[in-house]
């Protein structure tokens, strides 16, 4: 009788528990909580991802950095106008009484300082084609070119005599060039200048190639000679005077002679202007040749 009581009441309490789920249509809902263990969404396209745990062990927290772009590769800044492909460039294209004042810097620094201080003054703009090696040993004269507003260009890597190199020793001497020249802040393209002025057609076809307009001069001063050359300031002058003309390109460098130390370049740079503004010519950078 015990036993049939105890069973009737175990059955009692089933028949009440189907019913009441059977009357609310389901289990009890439950609140939600935090969703855990589910991976992140992925970034957007184009983005890279820092993950990062703090100490505590919390969960890693993901910062989105936009893509880094990187340098650019060699020539991009600007492919060589089809004008001025195959050939190295002697005087600018223009009817217009304007000059354009360019620098060499392959060796030393000496004359920098008052070159940048007589343009200044003069608010003369000019164009500095800089070895690799010697944007490396200058990084601050790179900066303070670039900080003055002068335009840069290409010298090569370390300045060596261009048709005695293969072609592909030609593009790692531009290349590397323009990479050292970068680091220090500057961007050559796509201005080049031969080192020594040593050029044939198959080496102006390879640096165009590498994406620069080899660019030549008018007339060199003769300055790097120095004293000890038999050359003097009136004289660096007088050849950039006379060689005076719409479109000239002044060759002048920014080191000192080996030999004397001296800086006729620099000497004789107010002059130069001076005298050439009484002739009635303004300056340009080298980029009138990429403008027209």
């Amino acid at each position: 009788m015990r036993a049939h009581r105890a069973k009737t009441a175990r059955w009692v309490v089933l028949v009440a528990a189907l019913a009441a789920v059977i009357g609310c249509g389901g289990p009890t809902p439950v609140e939600p909580g935090p969703v855990t263990g589910v991976a992140p969404a992925p970034p957007t396209a184009g983005t890279t991802t820092d993950t990062t745990t703090d100490a505590s062990g919390a969960a890693p927290t993901t910062t989105r950095r936009p893509p880094s772009t990187g340098p650019l590769p060699p020539g991009e800044k600007g492919m060589v106008p089809a004008a001025l492909r195959g050939q190295e460039v002697t005087v600018l294209p223009t009817t217009r009484t304007v000059v354009a004042l360019t620098f060499d810097a392959g060796a030393g620094a000496q004359g920098l300082a008052r070159i940048l201080r007589t343009l200044a003054d003069q608010h003369v703009p000019a164009t500095f084609f800089l070895t690799g090696r010697w944007a490396q040993a200058n990084p601050s004269g790179v900066a303070e070119i670039v900080a003055a507003g002068h335009r840069i260009g290409n010298h090569s890597m370390t300045h060596p005599a261009f048709t005695g190199l293969s072609d592909s020793a030609i593009a790692e001497q531009v290349h590397a060039a323009e990479q050292a020249i970068r680091a220090a802040g500057g961007d050559p393209r796509p201005l080049f200048r031969f080192p020594l002025g040593d050029r044939d057609q198959r080496t102006i076809a390879t640096v165009n190639e590498a994406g620069y307009v080899p660019v030549r001069w008018t007339v060199d001063t003769l300055g790097w000679k120095g004293v000890s050359g038999n050359m003097t300031a009136k004289q660096v002058s007088d050849r950039a005077l006379a060689a005076l003309r719409p479109g000239e390109i002044v060759l002048m460098h920014v080191g000192a002679n080996p030999d004397d130390s001296s800086t006729l370049d620099a000497d004789a740079l107010p002059d130069v202007i001076a005298r050439m503004r009484g002739a009635g010519y303004a300056f340009v950078t080298l980029d009138t040749l990429l403008s027209g």
